[in-house]
């Protein structure tokens, strides 16, 4: 089921049109907008209960909006974990009453920040195991105004601009996070140095692509989209991770009024961990060395950006509609016996995959056989630049497969954008298992379906 950027008829090169027409010429407004969570609310990333204890460096909702012959659409950057449909609604509905951007020209993504809030309506898992509920819901009921404003504030920026873009290279701050194992397996996370590792089972996406927008001959914006999981930094303190260092480096060098969007890019199976060094890799410090290597092939690159081609914002999106795993009368039993246990506070506690295969189980059971419904969006500027939001967390050769195919000379895959359905491994690492795949909300080939949907849609978009 296809959905255009408005519910009138689309026009030859669907377009995202707004209310009010303005003069030709692209213009670009962004703004950024504090999230940070009060001290008590429940911490996401994990199977066990934090909460916020204080903050390292505070959180942000990032807008970036632009504007060409009356057609418009918003970008957003969150510093969360995840989003959902619920939450991408809420927001899109908002920005439709003020400033007048279709919603459906609204794209959404979460940065994976694993030092953020729960946010809440993703499922068993966080039911069960989200700590209180009051200071959780209370910070999601608030947080869609609050995206909803930056993207006001970025609207009343808005300003004669000029868009360049460059792609450059950073391989040594992601690793594929799966393994071929001597013994035959797939290992997840093997742990450094270990002997019994044989090669990567996948491969990274080591681009660092580059959008910058330009106001007054001034940088007013970038889009940083790069694959890697944001889990540097653990604990109770919160934190944006790479994405602090990230725009404070760049603001650095590119002034101080520059909002740095960080897109991750399809990292479902990418982290940050080199299993060939020995050394400690978590904490701030790892995560300011990520941002600053990161920050400087930004700038290294910057030289090489070339102008965006002139043409009109267009998008659109497609729900599409994925099948689920099978979950059989054991699993069901052995899923129901751990949130049991994890509710009493039985000792000991179920084992890591046992949590990860029992609340996967009651969420694909939740369910009761209906589909689950994933949205891919494109939104594409001009002849040279387009945005794919994919809503889960991708493996990365899904991901170089749609950026391969594309048309476009600079396209940004990002992931966990308008809502999440969980991770989403190719059909090979279904045969392969562990982690990824036993937490697999989707069922096989639901990551080539999402592939399918995005190159479809690319090649639409360039053709108006």
């Amino acid at each position: 089921m296809r959905f255009a950027c408005t519910i009138a008829v689309l026009s030859a090169s669907l377009a995202c049109p707004s209310p009010a027409a303005v003069a030709d010429g692209l213009r670009a407004g962004a703004a950024m907008v504090k999230i940070t969570p009060p001290p008590g609310t429940p911490m996401a990333g994990y199977y066990h209960a934090r909460g916020a204890q204080d903050v390292h460096d505070d959180l942000f909702a990032r807008a970036l909006v632009l504007e060409r012959d009356g057609a418009k659409a918003a970008i957003v950057s969150l510093d969360v974990i995840t989003t959902t449909p619920v939450l991408v609604t809420e927001v899109r509905r908002l920005v439709q009453d003020d400033p007048g951007i279709p919603g459906d020209c609204v794209l959404v993504a979460a940065t994976h920040t694993h030092t953020g809030p729960v946010i809440t309506g993703r499922g068993q898992r966080d039911e069960a195991i989200g700590g209180p509920a009051g200071p959780a819901e209370a910070y999601n009921a608030a947080l869609p105004g609050r995206i909803a404003e930056a993207v006001r504030l970025a609207h009343a920026a808005l300003a004669p601009a000029a868009c360049s873009a460059a792609a450059g290279r950073e391989e040594s701050i992601a690793f594929n996070r799966r393994y071929h194992m001597k013994d035959g397996s797939i290992g997840w996370n093997p742990g450094k140095l270990n002997p019994n590792i044989v090669r990567p089972a996948g491969p990274i996406d080591p681009e660092v692509q580059a959008v910058w927008f330009e106001t007054g001959k001034k940088p007013a914006a970038v889009c940083v989209n790069y694959a890697v999981h944001l889990d540097n930094v653990g604990g109770q303190s919160v934190s944006a991770d790479l994405p602090y260092t990230l725009s404070r480096c760049l603001a650095d060098v590119q002034g101080a009024g520059l909002v740095t969007l960080f897109q991750n890019g399809c990292c479902g199976d990418v982290n940050h961990i080199d299993v060939g060094w020995g050394a400690p890799q978590k904490g701030h410090e790892n995560a300011a060395r990520m941002g600053i290597l990161l920050a400087a092939e930004v700038l290294r690159s910057l030289p090489q950006a070339k102008p965006a081609g002139d043409g009109p914002i267009r998008g659109c999106r497609e729900i599409v509609r994925l099948p689920l795993p099978e979950v059989d009368d054991a699993m069901r039993e052995r899923a129901q016996a751990v949130k049991a246990r994890l509710k009493d506070g039985t000792e000991p506690k179920p084992k890591f995959m046992e949590q990860v295969e029992a609340f996967k189980a009651l969420d694909v059971l939740a369910r009761e056989g209906k589909p689950v419904e994933a949205e891919v969006q494109v939104i594409a500027l001009g002849p040279d630049v387009a945005w794919v939001a994919l809503p889960g967390e991708i493996f990365v050769e899904l991901g170089l497969s749609i950026k391969h195919a594309s048309p476009f000379r600079h396209t940004l895959a990002v992931e966990l954008a308008n809502g999440s359905v969980g991770y989403v491994p190719t059909k090979r690492a279904y045969a392969e298992g562990n982690y990824e795949v036993v937490s697999a909300r989707v069922g096989e080939g639901s990551g080539e379906m999402l592939v399918a949907a995005a190159q479809r849609m690319l090649r639409a978009l360039y053709a108006r």
